[in-house]
């Protein structure tokens, strides 16, 4: 799994217990699977279809340092399978789980759309590495 963007938690990104809203995460785990799923579709629409079980194993506090992290399991004809990862950069501990997420290519008109990729596209050859 390769963990691409990090977070420092601000003030502003707490709920009424000072731990992170598990909202925002949601929100910026959404979106950087959401450009994973553009860039290893080569496509620029793509939606999310599925998200399965959330797991928020362990909270995080104003000033720590969170890694989200993305690994493609699948690829369907139109769809993109992804497991998800957000962890504590600094401890690695694990901070949340996604089995899948699943986003769809669509055409213009919201319909989905065949992508014909089978396997994931490695737009930086350090990454290969990391696999």
């Amino acid at each position: 799994m390769n963990f691409y963007t990090r977070k420092l938690i601000k003030p502003e990104d707490l709920n009424a217990g000072n731990t992170l809203f598990g909202g925002s995460l949601l929100r910026w785990l959404d979106e950087e699977a959401a450009i994973y799923a553009i860039i290893q579709l080569g496509t620029k629409r793509v939606v999310t279809k599925f998200i399965s079980e959330i797991n928020f194993v362990s909270s995080v506090r104003q000033a720590e340092i969170i890694e989200l992290g993305i690994k493609a399991t699948h690829f369907g004809t139109t769809s993109l399978t992804l497991t998800c990862q957000v962890r504590n950069k600094l401890t690695q501990q694990l901070i949340l789980t996604i089995d899948k997420m699943v986003f769809v290519a669509v055409d213009e008109n919201g319909r989905p759309a065949p992508h014909g990729k089978t396997a994931i596209t490695y737009t930086d050859e350090r990454l290969r590495e990391m696999e």
